[in-house]
């Protein structure tokens, strides 16, 4: 595999990394961060061992809201690596309506076909550019060919208009890169795609991919490619011509060969919501359908070859993380030999006013700076001062103890309700500045929460 595209992270590195985006949780971090660095352990081995060595999958148990899907969400960003994330309760057992659970690994080959191709079209967009200018030129200053020289001029005045002088095209150029042509029409040979294609999206996503992977490819392979003229401004038909170009430029089977490979040896898949088809054999019920897409699970989990619209994909080295909240069903409540495939389990503690307070100020994105910079599009400065982010925090952690407890996302309920005034009213309020303290905030949102009843529909 391409040394490059591994993370030379350390386990602390990484660990630090997440700290700037998630509170807490420091045992979860800690082994995502061993499994991520082992991804580029097992790539330092000899070649005779390597294949031997399997990704230890990790299960986090915890409630919702309390960054299970944070940390794998920027795991997969640190590790430069294909990622996609699965909810279990959407897949259902072979033979049932529904998606089968090796279209997971469809969908991840996809996600890194598409990365790949993109760092692909990056190393060649300088040329592309270039060769899209060249094109454009010639739509906007076409050459005249010898035919259609005008009559009565023979021998070098003719050969003269063969092609623009070399003076007017280069000053096209410069008014082209300065902007100055953006709203000139050209006319482009654009495809076209026809009503089958739509139908083709419908029918694909019906349950029976493993019918028709490969039906569109195909029959847009046999059907004769459609093109029509369209007339469009120099602004947006250089994209259009630097995308062809860069797609002309782009080696298919270099980025396919790669894809594939990036998928099997560094892919992550994020099973959400295990808990959700934890269930033993009762003979009877949702069990029995439960039961059934584990089975189903297991060979992917435990390293089986998947075919993909690209190729064969093995499974083996694909980093699998599965959460869920396991209310209701507990981690010995799925099948035994799929317990075995995910040994690590770490669990993530529920968020208390702590945390919350800290949610709001310390993350990289925290919610009070989101808001603030939302509503500064508006010339509206929002600030909080420290009392007032207590106070939101204390109000958060009591509405999550009484009502259903959501974690974090209880604070971007609470605070929505906070700013809902001020979000509406901002386009007419240019250039004010809203200050929050803990007695703003009660003002605001002290009757909901005095209202047992009412903060449990609308908190």
């Amino acid at each position: 595999m391409n040394q490059k595209n591994q993370t030379t992270f350390t386990p602390r590195e990484i660990v630090s990394e997440l700290d700037r985006y998630i509170i807490g949780q420091q045992q979860a971090k800690r082994a995502v961060a061993i499994a991520l660095r082992n991804r580029w352990r097992r790539q330092q081995v000899p070649e005779d061992l390597r294949d031997e060595i399997a990704p230890k999958n990790i299960i986090m148990i915890g409630p919702t809201g309390v960054g299970k899907t944070e940390i794998a969400r920027r795991l997969a960003r640190l590790a430069q690596a294909p990622f996609i994330k699965v909810e279990a309760s959407k897949y259902t057992e072979v033979g049932y309506v529904g998606r089968d659970v090796e279209s997971m690994i469809r969908d991840l080959v996809e996600i890194s076909v598409r990365m790949v191709r993109e760092e692909h079209t990056r190393q060649v967009e300088a040329k592309a550019q270039q060769m899209a200018e060249e094109r454009l030129l010639d739509l906007l200053l076409p050459p005249v060919r010898p035919a259609e020289a005008p009559a009565g001029f023979a021998g070098a005045e003719a050969q003269a208009d063969v092609s623009p002088p070399s003076t007017t095209r280069e000053n096209l150029r410069q008014l082209l890169r300065e902007g100055q042509l953006d709203d000139r029409e050209v006319e482009l040979k654009l495809p076209d795609r026809g009503p089958f294609f739509p139908f083709m999206q419908v029918f694909s996503t019906s349950g029976v991919e493993e019918l028709n992977m490969n039906l569109q490819d195909l029959m847009g392979n046999i059907m004769p490619k459609r093109s029509k003229n369209r007339r469009i401004r120099v602004k947006e038909a250089l994209p259009l011509l630097v995308a062809e170009e860069a797609r002309k430029l782009v080696d298919n089977e270099k980025v396919v060969k790669e894809a594939l490979e990036r998928a099997e040896q560094s892919g992550i898949v994020f099973i959400d919501e295990i808990d959700k088809i934890a269930g033993r054999e009762s003979g009877h019920g949702p069990d029995v359908s439960r039961q059934g897409v584990q089975r189903d699970l297991l060979p992917v989990v435990e390293g089986c070859t998947v075919a993909t619209k690209y190729g064969m994909v093995n499974t083996q080295h694909i980093l699998f993380i599965a959460a869920g909240a396991f209310n209701v069903a507990k981690p010995s409540d799925l099948i035994p030999e799929l317990q075995g495939r995910f040994p690590i389990r770490v669990e993530l503690q529920p968020l208390n006013r702590e945390d919350f307070l800290r949610i709001l100020t310390e993350p990289q994105n925290a919610l009070t700076r989101q808001y603030q910079a939302l509503l500064h599009t508006e010339n509206v400065r929002v600030e909080f001062d420290r009392s007032a982010l207590e106070r939101i925090a204390e109000i958060a952690a009591e509405i999550n103890r009484r009502a259903e407890n959501i974690g974090a996302r209880r604070l971007h309920t609470v605070m929505e309700k906070l700013l809902e005034d001020v979000s509406f009213r901002a386009p007419e309020m240019g250039g004010q500045q809203v200050f929050f303290t803990a007695r703003e905030v009660d003002e605001r949102l002290g009757d909901i929460i005095k209202d047992q009843d009412l903060s449990r529909y609308i908190l």
